[in-house]
């Protein structure tokens, strides 16, 4: 990022011709520079307005008027970057949001944003955390209830908030455990070693669970995989078709008209799925269907639920042989979800059975118990894990920060157990000091920083 004291300008939001377009500027100038711009109905001018008021008025360029709007004062620290902030609305012609930002821009005094710079000011100026930060580009991109109630958690703190307490008393142990090194000779223990034994203990769990929930953050943040597999016009792309209640998947008569993949997403009770449908799965000698078939396992494995669909009118001794493809996935049972599709009642599936596997029964035609499906769908990807109380990990850099702050946690327990000395149990802490650190943003180089905030859209 550029100089920090310089005043920056970015068109915010702009939502077409006749609405509205935001231009924010931020910087120890702002106010200043839109005041030698704008002439506000009330005579008085902004640079002695107060903060978190609005002024109606005119933006001029040398005499010429460019358009009637509205300027919000947002006065330092009470702002989003912490500076001072100023918020132009005006008409939404892109005509007009280029003419004043040309306005501003022929003034001298300003420039244009770059990607994220007004985040990164809010975070360099200590009004939010980094794991905050990184929160705002995922609120953006969000395209479920549950991404963009995860992304909402993070924006307040989200467990980012604990883990920048839990580390302030890390440090504390640290600095008295490095003071005994001070009076090594004189036997005498500053740091209380049982409350530091038990914090590591609840830290380590802590950090466990959110390891854990990683799986279950990326997934929803990627789009919680689903595959459907079967043999040959069991119905599989019909069952796609139905759920998305679109055409996507070529559907025939014809056996092995698949042949590789199709996909698409649809949101259920507000989070995002990710279907794909694969190709039917039969012994066969042609090439091109064999390398589709392998393809069928392949997404099946990497999938978080396996829906196999099963023709309900299978012969009962064609019935036997089911767990033979379904043993070439190498899955665990849990993961398969068989669907008795092409059945006109759904008690009919209490006349097939295939053991140790949950079953539902379907008609993807007629569109027979196919929300009782998505119901069970959810039910079984999720199992309560994504419920409103739980911490959900979805950013791969605070995975890996967290995996290693977990190794040093378990070197700190095992040198506490040995009774090492207090110069390698201080690295140790150090060690699971830093890590954290690098989650909340209090340890972060230049690299990181320009990684994240590259990834922002102008005017964030």
């Amino acid at each position: 990022m550029k100089g920090a004291n310089e005043t920056i300008i970015a068109l915010a939001t702009a939502q077409g011709a006749g609405a509205i377009a935001v231009i924010r500027l931020s910087g120890e100038n702002a106010i200043g520079l839109v005041d030698s711009v704008f002439k506000p109905r009330s005579k008085t001018p902004i640079n002695t307005a107060d903060s978190h008021t609005v002024h109606l008025g005119d933006i001029y360029e040398e005499g010429r008027l460019l358009d009637e709007v509205l300027v919000s004062i947002f006065r330092a620290p009470r702002s989003y970057t912490g500076e001072d902030v100023v918020e132009i609305s005006c008409h939404g012609s892109v005509y007009i949001q280029q003419q004043v930002l040309n306005a501003l821009s022929n003034t001298g005094r300003c420039r244009l944003a770059e990607p994220g710079e007004f985040t990164f000011r809010a975070f360099m100026n200590g009004k939010m955390k980094l794991s905050q930060a990184e929160a705002v580009a995922d609120l953006i991109a969000s395209e479920s209830a549950t991404e963009h109630r995860i992304a909402l958690q993070q924006m307040r703190g989200g467990f980012a908030q604990n883990l920048h307490e839990v580390r302030e008393q890390l440090i504390h142990f640290a600095a008295m455990i490095e003071l005994e090194l001070d009076f090594s000779g004189e036997d005498v223990d500053f740091a209380d070693y049982t409350a530091l034994k038990i914090l590591l203990s609840d830290l380590k769990h802590t950090i466990k669970q959110l390891l854990d929930s990683f799986a279950l953050g990326n997934v929803i943040k990627q789009g919680v995989p689903i595959a459907i597999i079967g043999a040959p016009n069991a119905g599989k792309s019909t069952l796609l078709n139905a759920l998305l209640n679109e055409e996507r998947a070529l559907v025939s008569a014809e056996a092995g008209t698949t042949r590789d993949t199709v996909e698409d997403f649809l949101t259920l009770q507000g989070i995002r799925f990710r279907f794909i449908d694969t190709a039917g799965i039969r012994d066969t000698s042609n090439q091109v269907e064999k390398m589709g078939i392998e393809r069928s396992f392949e997404r099946a494995r990497d999938a978080q639920l396996v829906l196999y669909v099963v023709d309900i009118n299978t012969p009962e001794g064609f019935l036997e042989t089911i767990n033979h493809p379904l043993d070439r996935t190498q899955l665990s049972r849990e993961k398969i979800l068989v669907v008795w599709n092409k059945c006109d009642n759904p008690n009919q599936s209490s006349t097939k059975h295939i053991e140790g596997f949950e079953s539902i029964a379907i008609s993807a035609k007629n569109r027979l118990n196919l929300e009782v499906l998505k119901e069970r769908i959810v039910a079984r990807t999720l199992q309560g894990s994504a419920n409103e109380q739980s911490a959900i990990l979805t950013n791969s850099r605070h995975y890996q920060s967290l995996q290693l702050a977990l190794k040093e946690l378990y070197t700190v327990e095992q040198e506490l157990a040995s009774g090492s000395s207090q110069d390698l149990l201080s690295i140790s802490l150090r060690g699971v000091i830093q890590h954290l650190g690098e989650i909340t943003g209090s340890v972060t180089n230049d690299d990181i920083l320009g990684s994240i905030f590259s990834s922002f859209c102008i005017g964030k």
